[in-house]
């Protein structure tokens, strides 16, 4: 399932205790499943706001009900970790909703995990932060590089930046040893359509089994960079082994539309559906987005290895065997 695994990265992770904020998430729970099959004993903190239980049905890890919110929580947390991911966030349409509970979050939260480590910087091996290409807005140059200006357009964007600017205040300030990863629309096995804040992939598949139209924004030539979650769990735990303070950019390196996604969709899956065009969204008006990923191909030694094709196929199988077991 997952790729480029080496014996440095195997015996990074045996036997290690890791804490993983938001882990009962979509890419959360990949990444849970990933460390526990490379021998960690893993801790989820989750308030299961986006989260799911079921994610980890059968995975042999400790979940606490609780808050990234709550700093002797988090604390309390980190004092028996060796590693820290943070994946704990208030999504892109709730932070535009309640922006004073997206800074509470997605940078409060943020900097409870970053005091954690600093207080125990002495057995912390890494703090792997999950920040977003929506930092970049509309880029003024494609494809992305990590150093290229950032166009902040709404409240999510802002809290994203702002607790990756704090991650490497407290990496330049204090040495606290912290990793930074961009993901860009991240798909793939656990994004359940049930939950209303889905990446646009698992929108759409779900429609397009039920026969109803697949929804898009504006025209539709919009463009994004879609990674595998697979892909983007590698590039996560590749970040938590090489040295610390430096971001990186992850996702396929592939512009594809969105008309394009939708015509493929209905077409792997066989579906009558339509396309249903309505007016372009306010909180996430992005024309163009492509990443440069050169660097995490050299310093993380890592590349997608999931195309759009064969990585939608695997997500559709995904959800068909979760429709067989509510049958």
């Amino acid at each position: 399932m997952f790729v480029q695994r080496n014996e440095f990265e195997v015996e990074s992770f045996r036997n290690a205790n890791i804490l993983v904020t938001g882990g009962a998430g979509f890419v959360g729970s990949n990444l849970v499943r990933r460390l526990v099959e490379l021998g960690a004993n893993v801790t989820v903190l989750d308030n299961f706001f986006t989260g799911f239980k079921e994610n980890l049905t059968q995975l042999p890890v400790q979940i606490i009900d609780g808050d990234v919110e709550d700093g002797e929580l988090v604390k309390r947390l980190v004092q028996t970790s060796e590693y820290v991911f943070h994946l704990a966030v208030r999504n892109i349409i709730v932070s535009t909703k309640e922006p004073m509970k997206d800074f509470l979050t997605n940078v409060g939260g943020t900097l409870n995990v970053l005091q954690a480590c600093l207080a125990e910087k002495e057995h912390i091996k890494r703090l792997v932060y999950t920040s977003s290409v929506s930092i970049y807005g509309n880029a003024k140059y494609l494809p992305i590089n990590e150093d290229d200006p950032k166009t902040i357009l709404n409240p999510y964007a802002a809290s994203k930046l702002s607790a990756e600017n704090y991650c490497m205040a407290y990496f330049e300030t204090y040495e606290v040893p912290v990793s930074i990863v961009r993901y860009s629309n991240v798909y793939g096995p656990n994004q359940r359509p049930e939950n209303p804040y889905c990446g646009v992939i698992s929108k759409f598949i779900a429609s397009a089994f039920s026969n109803s139209p697949l929804t898009v924004y504006g025209d539709g030539e919009q463009t994004r960079d879609f990674t595998f979650v697979d892909d983007a769990v590698d590039a996560t735990v590749r970040a938590a082994i090489v040295s610390p303070g430096l971001v990186f950019n992850v996702g396929s390196g592939v512009e594809t539309s969105i008309n394009s996604l939708a015509s493929t969709v209905i077409s792997i899956i066989g579906s009558k559906s339509s396309v249903q065009y309505v007016d372009k969204r306010d909180i996430d008006d992005v024309r163009r987005r492509v990443l440069n990923i050169d660097l995490a191909r050299r310093v993380l030694r890592w590349s997608p290895s999931t195309s759009l094709i064969p990585g939608l196929k695997k997500t559709i199988e995904w959800f068909e065997s979760k429709k067989d077991e509510q049958q």
